[in-house]
């Protein structure tokens, strides 16, 4: 499956909580049904972004890493 994505947010070298921090921030400003991507280096995201994600009631698309860097797809409420 091919995403492709309106915004892109880089949290690279940012510690937890900034990057999720930064993308509540980020969603609230796009419409519904938009797709943000963020790319993030703290471990910490692979477990906060999820749990984000489901609270917030967004739909969290894909999650990949590649090295230090994990790649997030997430599509507003």
């Amino acid at each position: 499956m091919i995403v492709t994505w309106d915004e892109d947010l880089d949290c690279q070298g940012l510690l937890c909580p900034l990057p999720v921090l930064r993308a509540r921030k980020r969603l609230t400003g796009m419409a519904p049904g938009m797709v943000l991507r963020i790319t993030a280096t703290d471990p910490m995201a692979q477990i906060d972004m999820p749990h984000f994600c489901a609270g917030a009631g967004h739909d969290l698309l894909d999650s990949r890493t590649c090295g230090p860097v994990t790649t997030f797809l997430i599509r507003r409420a």
